[in-house]
């Protein structure tokens, strides 16, 4: 598939395409004109690479990962499995900021409503 078809189906941008493929994390082959040309489970991999990139993963770090993914019984070595367990840890220390800040926000909300309610019960109560 061309590289408009590949962004259509993945959501994700040409240039970004472009991009993961200069840092080595996407292949293509071209045609005659040079077009990029992907292959079928070439969409899986954007929407692999999206998920690690949207979870605060640099490029190199993904790099590194790969080879876990694409040859799992080569790709893994002590350092990679290091790597992996120093993301999760950075990931789960962003799920409890995050979990925290929701509960922030869910108390702030609470309160907000109850402001709503008692301004409306004023102003019904001075109608009355």
């Amino acid at each position: 598939m061309r590289i408009g078809d590949l962004s259509a189906r993945t959501g994700v941008s040409i240039r970004s395409l472009r991009y993961y493929e200069q840092r080595g994390l996407l292949a293509s082959t071209r045609t005659t004109g040079a077009q990029r040309l992907y292959p079928e489970d070439a969409v899986d991999r954007v929407r692999l690479l999206r998920r690690l990139f949207d979870s605060g993963l640099s490029s190199e770090t993904i790099a590194a990962l790969l080879p876990c993914v694409d040859t799992p019984s080569e790709g893994i070595t002590a350092q990679t499995l290091e790597v992996m367990r120093r993301e999760r840890e950075r990931i789960d220390t962003q799920i409890s900021a995050l979990l925290t800040t929701r509960d922030h926000l869910d108390a702030l909300m609470a309160g907000a409503a109850d402001h709503l309610a008692r301004q409306r019960d004023d102003a019904l109560a001075a109608t009355a």
